[in-house]
């Protein structure tokens, strides 16, 4: 999906929209006098409005973007998916599916007409989209594919602010909530930040403040092991009040994020002693992260435990936690390869198996992306955690 090589040259257009990105993040880091935190250049990278990554209107997601989600590589993993959702409408007696930044729609569109064959279409799908851009992607993909259903889809501007029942979905969400970046340094805890640097950006530690230090101590103190002088890593103080508010009004049912990341142990492990941010343009792995601000995407793995500890805290129990290759397995992915194989030629199978491969193989998504559940009033065990589930790890 990724490789090693040398990054386009940029359009025109692309150099005009990256000054523009720059020079605001220039103007907020000299307001704050000369260093901002490196969360802060990430949201602003990302999601400053007009401009941020997910703000502004290039194309993302697919083979023309910079990534591909599991939803663009085979209807398979959204019909997979749908069969888990379908479970928890079932307890739930209904209700409605909300998915958080739907991408390009293909999962949408997909999980619409696996919940449909199954008999269990909910009641509204609504999706929360921050892109103008994307939105309009979304809503020509589900009128292209599922024109009959469009009337119950709706678009949030933000978290819903009413009850309601049934099941969030987040797939490659939780990775580009911002965050903060530290150093364990010989004189004590670090912040890493952005610093101007010409025409560009550069790294600067500073001494880290109270909260940080409280904040990383805390996660830092729950690990098997001691972590060395020089140690950097990073960790997100949003997903707490991100998961508080996406649970505030569910009233029963599940929310299902799938990520790339790990069990904390795992996650803040001597052997990752970098961390984890990168960025993607192209479909190349880009490790300068300050790089062309608002042309590539900024990521961090997830910390699964910080996501569950979130989840406790707002009143949802663990439903389950276990790699993508295990939860497809479990969700019947034999038997939707399957299906979606008939009628195909020889060069379609292919596809298909390649496409299953990247989905499963230890090497591409299989191991790397994680499935966790958090519930609210789901008393049944979840199928799709029952060929292995790993909560007892988090």
């Amino acid at each position: 999906m990724l490789t090693p090589l040398a990054l386009p040259a940029l359009s025109a257009e692309e150099l005009a929209h990256t000054a523009r990105v720059a020079a605001h993040i220039r103007g907020e880091i000299t307001v704050a006098g000369g260093w901002i935190p490196f969360a802060r250049f990430m949201q602003l990278a990302l999601y400053a409005p007009g401009l941020g990554y997910y703000s502004a209107g290039a194309r993302k997601f697919g083979a023309h973007g910079d990534f591909v989600t599991a939803p663009e590589l085979t209807p398979v993993f959204g019909r997979c998916l749908a069969g888990q959702v379908a479970e928890v409408l079932g307890q739930t007696g209904g209700g409605e599916v909300l998915e958080i930044g739907a991408g390009s729609g293909a999962m949408a569109a997909e999980l619409l007409a696996a919940l449909t064959g199954r008999g269990v279409l909910p009641e509204r799908y609504r999706i929360l989209e921050v892109s103008a851009e994307l939105r309009e992607r979304q809503r020509a993909t589900l009128a292209r594919c599922n024109p009959a259903l469009l009337s119950r889809v709706s678009w949030l501007d933000s978290l819903p602010t009413a009850a309601w029942r049934g099941v969030a979905i987040a797939n490659e969400v939780l990775d580009a909530l911002p965050v903060e970046r530290f150093r364990l340094g010989p004189q004590g805890l670090e912040a890493i930040g952005v610093a101007i640097a010409g025409d560009g950006f550069t790294f600067e530690a500073r001494p880290a403040a109270a909260e940080l230090i409280t904040a990383v101590e805390a996660r830092l103190k729950q690990l098997p092991q001691t972590l060395g002088i020089g140690y950097e890593s990073e960790l997100s103080r949003l997903v707490c009040p991100w998961i508080a508010g996406l649970s505030r009004e569910l009233r029963q049912g599940a929310m299902l994020f799938v990520d790339y990341g790990l069990a904390r142990a795992h996650y803040y492990h001597p052997s990752r002693a970098g961390g984890s941010l990168c960025s993607f343009f192209r479909h190349r792995r880009v490790d300068d992260v300050l790089l062309n601000p608002g042309l590539q995407d900024i990521t961090a793995w997830v910390d699964f435990t910080e996501v569950a500890e979130a989840g406790a805290e707002a009143g949802l129990a663990v439903g389950g936690f276990s790699t993508q290759a295990h939860f497809l397995l479990s969700a019947g992915l034999e038997r939707e390869l399957a299906a979606a194989s008939e009628g195909l030629d020889a060069v379609g199978r292919a596809q298909l198996g390649q496409a299953a491969s990247t989905l499963m193989l230890p090497g591409e998504m299989g191991e790397r992306f994680k499935v966790l559940a958090l519930t609210r009033g789901i008393e049944q065990p979840l199928s799709g955690f029952a060929f292995r589930d790993l909560a007892a790890t988090l």
